[in-house]
């Protein structure tokens, strides 16, 4: 598990998140459609996962501080938060990996 890993799935965590909550659930709740949700909601939830799990690494394997895996963690839940934080936290410019 690399760096670039990382950077991928938090921006695809972003996409997913966004497509979800502004695509998809209005299909659902507005237009009765379930099947994007279905979809999205399941690619979300694994993408998720990743991030959490990636996080959790990559504050042992980067050192980073309890503070800035909180914030990367609420990142997760806020959105656009995923895409502002791999710029912040783990651009190739801000970053060296061990």
């Amino acid at each position: 598990m690399n760096i670039k890993n990382f950077r991928l799935v938090s921006i695809l965590e972003g996409i997913s998140y966004l497509l979800l909550f502004g695509v998809t659930m209005p299909l659902k709740y507005l237009m009765d459609f379930h099947g994007p949700n279905k979809i999205i909601g399941m690619i979300h939830g694994i993408l998720f996962i990743a991030y959490v799990v990636m996080a959790f690494v990559f504050y042992r394997r980067l050192k980073w501080s309890f503070s800035t895996l909180f914030i990367v963690l609420l990142c997760s839940i806020i959105p656009f938060g995923t895409f502002w934080m791999e710029r912040k936290y783990l651009h190739p410019n801000k970053v060296q990996e061990s």
